[in-house]
């Protein structure tokens, strides 16, 4: 038998492996549909909200620290695996090194400084994301089983004095957040089954739509059980809980038709969960509002699980 490391040896297989292996993955790095424009995202999609980019942020920088990360521990291997080798030091067990106070404190301080950053600028960011203002829109999602409701919470008919009070429908939301809807807010709605589909790009589910460039607010709340609000490109989702109402804001700056869903398995039907979001000018908006009312789709549609008072205004304090 050819001695170890000789013209025979195993090596060059093993050699030959590594390399078609190495030549594989370039070609599934460089076969995908990215461009280098896509590249920075790493694989996130374009943002088309004044809020998403803040997220893409974070996404970016966990990466970087993540590669940085594993440059550092892939290049002490490769340096053990390199220097430490058995042809070239000739030693059957080289030197154990036990009880390395000062390895032992850098490997458990070092993740806890790299954990404690990951915390310190998602707290940062999260803050941001979640803090209200006063919204110029305010919209109701509703998620059942398994579609979507959308509760318009706007003065379509321009009479500040009607409604004169708050619609039972939507007596099951806080009072902090109702307090803030417009008056006179009669509102529209538009109620989706998976059935449906947007007549422009012909996806699936039922369609939002929101006006470009102006603030909205989403209080989401549930008729059965727990789903997630995901639209794609706002690189956001959130817990839709029947008996909690969640809600965040968004200033759409990107016309267009994106795809929503639902981000919580929900049911037997959760895949169909679907939905569209379609942003237009703020007049196209405004129409589309007349537009529902004129097919009598006017009121709102149940907001969520009745609840007593106490439960439903628990949550006091402001986001």
């Amino acid at each position: 038998m050819s001695p170890y490391g000789s013209d025979r040896s195993p090596r060059r297989p093993m050699r030959r492996k590594l390399l078609q292996a190495l030549t594989a993955g370039l070609v599934l790095a460089t076969a995908t549909g990215c461009t280098y424009k896509d590249f920075p995202r790493l694989g996130m999609p374009t943002p088309v909200t004044e809020e998403a980019p803040i997220i893409l942020s974070l996404w970016q920088g966990s990466w970087a620290a993540a590669l940085a990360t594993g440059a550092l521990v892939w290049g002490l291997i490769l340096w053990s695996v390199f220097f430490h080798r058995r042809s070239r030091t000739k030693v059957e067990v080289p030197p154990q090194t036990r009880y390395n106070m000062p390895i032992e404190a850098l490997y458990t301080v070092v993740p806890l400084i790299i954990v404690s950053v990951l915390f310190y600028f998602t707290a940062r960011d999260e803050s941001k994301l979640l803090n209200l203002d006063k919204p110029q829109h305010t919209i109701n999602v509703v998620g059942y089983q398994w579609s979507w409701g959308f509760n318009y919470v706007e003065d379509v008919d321009g009479q500040a004095a009607t409604p004169g009070k708050l619609p039972a429908e939507l007596a099951s939301l806080p009072d902090k957040y109702t307090k803030d809807f417009p008056a006179g807010a009669e509102g529209v709605y538009t109620k989706g089954v998976p059935s449906d589909r947007n007549p422009q790009t012909g996806n699936p589910g039922p369609t939002l739509w929101l006006p470009k460039g102006e603030k909205v607010r989403f209080i989401l709340s549930s008729n059965d059980v727990i789903h997630s609000f995901w639209v794609v490109p706002f690189l956001f989702k959130q817990d839709v809980i029947p008996g909690h109402t969640n809600v965040f804001e968004v200033t759409p700056n990107q016309e267009g038709t994106f795809k929503g869903k639902c981000a919580e398995l929900c049911g037997v039907d959760h895949a169909r969960m679907l939905f569209n979001v379609k942003v237009v000018s703020p007049e196209r908006y405004q129409q589309h509002l007349k537009e529902l009312a004129e097919k009598g789709q006017t009121g709102f549609l149940p907001a969520g699980i009745e609840q007593t008072d106490p439960a439903r205004n628990a949550e006091t304090n402001k986001l």
